[in-house]
């Protein structure tokens, strides 16, 4: 599928999945990833993912050889993964007890953690020894978090991690 025809086709389709319900969305979800979206997913990211998908399976998916590269890349920087969640769930999620230190070995310097809290919009940055948060080093993400919000909170959790 090719030349402008084709792309006002393509460009009718994305724009007709705003229509869709988030049921119909989440059902799109499940097709393209062969599982349940995680618990709180945005209706935005259901769309994006099903946009995506419609130009990857009209104008061609990733190659061979970048998906490959993909793959090598999760498994060397996600080395553990918990099989024993339900299906749906984010395999990455953080172990309860699991050490600040193992937390930043999984989230490489500079990585950006992006976390609105009452109407604010928060970024920390993953820096070789903490977090940044506006301009401070933090040791932990439930420093930065506790910072943040003034109680008590699981850093990974509050930044979905």
């Amino acid at each position: 599928m090719t030349g402008p025809v084709a792309t006002d086709k393509l460009r009718r389709k994305i724009a007709e999945l705003d229509d869709l319900s988030r049921p119909e969305l989440v059902q799109r979800w499940q097709k393209a990833h062969g599982c349940l979206p995680p618990k709180g997913i945005k209706r935005g990211l259901l769309l994006r993912s099903a946009a995506w998908h419609l130009q990857a399976r009209h104008l061609g998916g990733l190659k061979g050889d970048v998906k490959r590269a993909l793959r090598k890349l999760i498994k060397a920087e996600v080395p553990t993964r918990d099989k024993s969640r339900a299906a749906g769930s984010s395999p990455d999620v953080t172990r309860i007890g699991e050490s600040p230190a193992r937390l930043r070995r999984r989230l490489v310097p500079g990585t950006r953690l992006v976390r609105e809290w009452q109407g604010r919009l928060h970024v920390v940055e993953v820096v070789e020894d903490g977090f940044l948060h506006d301009g401070k080093t933090y040791r932990s993400l439930s420093a930065v978090a506790r910072r943040i919000t003034g109680a008590q909170w699981s850093g990974p959790r509050f930044f979905g991690q």
